[in-house]
């Protein structure tokens, strides 16, 4: 059994006897050893590189991390989740978001039943309206192409698609402009609607059970926005709704005909492939859009069918195994070098952080090992001015993903290039370092007294030995972005398997929620002396006083 015995397998104890032979093997060392590393822990496909040399491994460490993935059964797991296996355990549920972007004509079943049929329907209707959108068949109330598109959600309903979109901006159509809505705080919904125009508005509602206070709230507050200067007949043509709850969504006003569905079987972070990606669909166009289906889906199909060393996700996941539960390294940082993926580390820390953030295992069991890390990042190379000084001389590594385009959307002068220079420079940087003595002679040749080299060669030293990632394609285009999203994806289901969690349900959202449920009420003086601790009661009685 994994569960508490998990360090006990002999797959486990195998890598931990790895770990204490190589945790003090130098990465610049390993290079000088072989002159073919970096060939041999180079993965491609479809034009996408994966440079993984450059991590504490060897031949034995890979091997073993391997062996640790057969014990976990992993190729089972994943045929499983093709398969239509109720994977996410805890709610009794199929995990098909692969079904989403299934560009063939296989089946995918859930509860015995082909789910391709009503994705497809979903998917052509998605077709249907933004063509009719973006070429102003379907307008607003005064009869005015609907030029500015509003997305209204959440968590996986806002970060996918908005990432989405801000990547590939430089597809979208000429006049249309994308917003978004997503925190409850007012000042979201006052800074988009400040400067838009009702007559040109489109907002879409995305919310499942049509039930979400933060979405709710933020679509009544543009519904009044928008009823305030059209009247209530304006928002039958000014809302769709990408929901389940059909009831609600005709007492808000929305033609039924303009609900898209989506399903149980795909949570929130994945379901940027299904109907929440319309705002995609419009911005980009349904054939780019079917672009980062198809990128999606020749990950899948190399996720599904590569052997184990040749398989990209398989490997990112045990190398965040390796680093994870075995140098006790809980954090690593994604480093997008192109201005358009800025966003792209925010939503993959939801992919990764609400997926394996968890603490009871498959047994029902409290873990005693460490599960998913902490995920944070930014654009290069404005974070190599913020963060990247404890990257290269903080106390505790922290391993680096970066991705990189080899070509700009926008080449002017020699832009790119400097910046292309800098994402090389820095993975050479964390892994290499500058000794001490190397230190010494720079100080020397830069004319410095024994006494200031003295002084300054341990601060201009750096231990290096730091292990990064590279993954470099040729272009931001949507194939590209398609698979890099569901390389992502496959990475963390391979964690959580070997982690014996479940990466698909999200209960550790809940508490909060229900607490402020309880908290809003006492806000609005509609209720009084609810059972809180001393110090929420203090802070309640203070924003209140501060209200007045």
């Amino acid at each position: 059994m994994f569960g508490l015995s998990q360090n006990k397998t002999k797959g486990w104890k195998r890598l931990e006897r790895e770990y204490k032979r190589i945790k003090k093997v130098q990465m610049r060392n390993l290079f000088e050893q072989d002159e073919r590393r970096a060939e041999k822990y180079t993965l491609r496909l479809n034009g996408l590189t994966l440079d993984y040399s450059k991590n504490r491994i060897d031949d034995k460490v890979l091997s073993a991390l391997l062996n640790l993935a057969k014990e976990r059964g992993v190729t089972q797991k994943i045929k499983e989740m093709f398969d239509g296996s109720k994977i996410n355990f805890t709610e009794n549920r199929s995990v098909l978001h692969i079904a989403l972007r299934n560009r063939s004509n296989r089946k995918i079943l859930s509860d015995g039943k082909d789910v391709m049929p009503q994705i497809r329907e979903v998917l052509n209707k998605m077709k249907n309206f933004s063509e009719a959108v973006r070429l102003g068949k379907f307008k607003g109330q005064t009869g005015k192409k609907l030029t500015d598109i509003v997305n209204i959600g959440i968590g996986g309903s806002d970060l996918g698609p908005f990432m989405v979109c801000e990547a590939l901006k430089k597809y979208w159509a000429k006049g249309i402009h994308c917003h978004f809505i997503s925190n409850i705080d007012g000042t979201a919904c006052a800074e988009v609607l400040d400067g838009l125009n009702p007559e040109t508005t489109l907002f879409i509602v995305a919310s499942k059970t049509f039930t979400t206070i933060e979405t709710l709230t933020n679509a009544k507050t543009c519904r009044k926005w928008l009823v305030d200067s059209l009247g209530e007949h304006a928002v039958a043509k000014h809302f769709v709704a990408l929901s389940t709850n059909k009831a609600e969504v005709e007492k808000f006003g929305i033609n039924p005909e303009n609900m898209f569905e989506f399903w149980n079987f795909v949570g929130g972070r994945y379901s940027v492939w299904s109907a929440i990606g319309l705002i995609i669909c419009i911005a980009i166009g349904f054939e780019n859009f079917e672009k980062l289906l198809d990128g999606a889906f020749a990950m899948d199909e190399h996720f599904r069918k590569a052997e184990p060393q040749n398989n990209m996700p398989l490997i990112l996941a045990l190398l965040g195994v390796w680093y994870n539960n075995f140098f006790n390294i809980h954090r690593y940082a994604v480093i997008p070098y192109d201005q358009y993926l800025q966003y792209l580390p925010s939503y993959l820390q939801q992919l990764d952080m609400e997926s394996n953030g968890k603490s009871v295992d498959k047994n029902n069991s409290f873990v005693k090992y460490a599960t998913g890390p902490v995920l944070f990042g930014g654009a290069g190379t404005n974070v190599q001015h913020s963060f990247f000084q404890l990257l290269h001389q903080g106390t505790e590594p922290v391993p680096v993903d970066f991705i990189v385009p080899a070509i700009s959307h926008n080449e002017i002068g020699n832009h790119h290039t400097i910046l292309l220079s800098n994402v090389l420079a820095q993975g050479e940087a964390l892994m290499k370092g500058k000794t001490i003595s190397e230190a010494t002679e720079e100080l020397r040749q830069s004319g410095k007294s024994k006494q200031e080299i003295e002084s300054l060669k341990k601060y201009k030293s750096f231990t290096g030995n730091r292990p990064s990632n590279t993954l470099l394609f040729k272009k931001i285009d949507p194939f590209a972005l398609g698979q890099l999203i569901a390389l992502y994806e496959h990475k963390v289901f391979v964690q959580g398997i070997i982690w014996n969690i479940n990466s698909f349900d999200q209960m550790g959202v809940e508490l909060g929620k229900q607490l402020a449920l309880n908290i809003l009420p006492e806000l609005e003086n509609r209720a009084f002396g609810l059972n809180h601790d001393v110090s929420t009661l203090a802070l309640i009685k203070e924003v209140k006083k501060l209200r007045k």
